[in-house]
């Protein structure tokens, strides 16, 4: 086995049958070469269009979904349900031993209430403060590869939803990760004239977070880049559908984040 590597999938990936395939068939061709997985996913659009069908409206604040009781059921049922076990089967259809949990299970992802954020209070969204990944490894020592929903609890039980790249960046450095990557629907992080940066240092990215270049579901996934360099992963690749297969194999591909 060359390494452990923790892959977020989201965006468009999920949602779409053609790049979901073959984003599952660059980590099923790793797997069966020796590389350890471990898979995070949200599924944001499955929820949204979960909340809609329900008639339940759909309000998000610097990238982070506002959720309240009844969006959490939602998120919660598409997450750890649908969303998860799809993956798991589509896993399983490529030769992969799949098992499928959420952060909730065995305390994986304990979070505590996300604070409010420039005055709005965003419900029952958690915040990762530990990482307990005993049952990954139970699973990894099986020789399967886990898939991990981004739904955390607290101390005392309380379901939370979180945001699926914090949960990526908190599992990778308590599983001792050698790379994380995020595997989107962008083909990596644009730079204020609107070109991919290719390779940027902790300190490049918190002056581009500091400036109106970002913005969206892109500012979490550069703060998740930041905590996960900041406890100690090596790398961290952002890259789109045409560099799935290079980030995987080599880490090279769209952007890629390192300590300096």
């Amino acid at each position: 086995m060359r390494g452990l590597f923790v892959v977020k999938l989201g965006g468009r990936i999920l949602e779409e049958p053609e790049r979901r395939g073959a984003a599952l068939d660059a980590i099923a061709a790793r797997y069966r070469a020796g590389d350890r997985f471990v898979v995070v996913h949200g599924g944001g659009r499955q929820v949204d269009a979960a909340l809609e069908r329900a008639g339940i409206p759909k309000r998000t604040h610097e990238g982070l979904r506002v959720t309240d009781e009844a969006t959490l059921d939602v998120v919660v049922s598409v997450l750890a349900g649908l969303v998860n076990k799809r993956l798991v089967s589509d896993l399983i259809a490529r030769d992969v031993d799949a098992a499928g949990i959420s952060g909730a299970d065995g305390g994986t992802l304990i979070a505590e209430a996300h604070p409010p954020t420039q005055g709005v209070d965003l419900g029952r969204v958690g915040r990762v403060v530990a990482c307990r990944p005993r049952v990954i490894l139970a699973i990894l020592s099986a020789g399967a590869l886990p898939v991990v929903a981004s739904i955390a609890a607290t101390a005392a039980g309380e379901l939370l939803n979180v945001n699926a790249d914090a949960a990526a960046s908190a599992l990778a450095p308590a599983l001792g990760a050698r790379r994380l990557l995020f595997l989107t629907d962008v083909e990596g992080v644009f730079d204020a004239d609107g070109r991919v940066v290719r390779r940027i240092d902790a300190a490049g990215l918190s002056r581009l977070l500091a400036s109106d270049a970002v913005r969206g579901g892109m500012r979490p996934k550069l703060h998740a880049s930041l905590e996960a360099i900041a406890r100690g992963v090596g790398e961290v690749v952002i890259a789109g559908p045409r560099r799935h297969v290079a980030a995987l194999a080599t880490g090279k591909g769209g952007t890629r984040v390192g300590a300096a």
